[in-house]
């Protein structure tokens, strides 16, 4: 899955990281809930998002808790790049906090823009290579029903939509 979106010229590296930011409070809320991502994980999740939204490269990231063996998600935070329109910067937060994760691990997934997919093969492996850690590819893991929206975080023109998925 990939998406399209334009941001301002004016969007700098200090502006994504900004943004960045407040997801690495929300990823620290889920290791106060439910004890995992790892805390020394999370700079390197909230510099790789800046990056990516900083250069256009980000279409949506997905944090959250996964059955291994049947691939789908039980809680996950998605965040979608975004651009003008309809921006709010909220505070971090508001997450579901008695979610039964027990077999649960945690896991993130990543999809990239149409920006992206368009460089060559010898400009993405640069991309990849400047980012704070390398992803494998995988098929995404499946979300049935429940989806929530309301939060996104924005700075400068561009920001990220989060959308909040918890199975029943």
């Amino acid at each position: 899955m990939t998406g399209s979106y334009t941001r301002s010229s004016s969007f700098t590296i200090t502006d994504a990281r900004y943004v960045g930011a407040k997801i690495g409070a929300d990823l620290r809320l889920l290791n106060n809930y439910y004890g995992t991502p790892a805390l020394d994980s999370i700079d390197n999740y909230v510099e790789e998002v800046a990056l990516l939204l900083r250069d256009g490269y980000l279409d949506t990231v997905d944090y959250g808790f996964r059955d291994s063996v049947t691939h789908t998600w039980k809680l996950r935070l998605r965040y979608k790049a975004t651009t003008g329109g309809h921006l709010t910067d909220s505070r971090p937060g508001t997450l579901p906090r008695a979610a039964e994760l027990t077999g649960y691990s945690f896991y993130s997934y990543l999809s990239y823009s149409t920006a992206y997919g368009a460089l060559t093969a010898g400009e993405k492996d640069a991309v990849k290579a400047n980012l704070p850690f390398s992803r494998t590819t995988a098929d995404a893991p499946t979300a049935l029903s429940g989806t929530t929206t309301g939060n996104g975080y924005a700075r400068n023109g561009a920001g990220v939509s989060r959308d909040i998925y918890l199975a029943q």
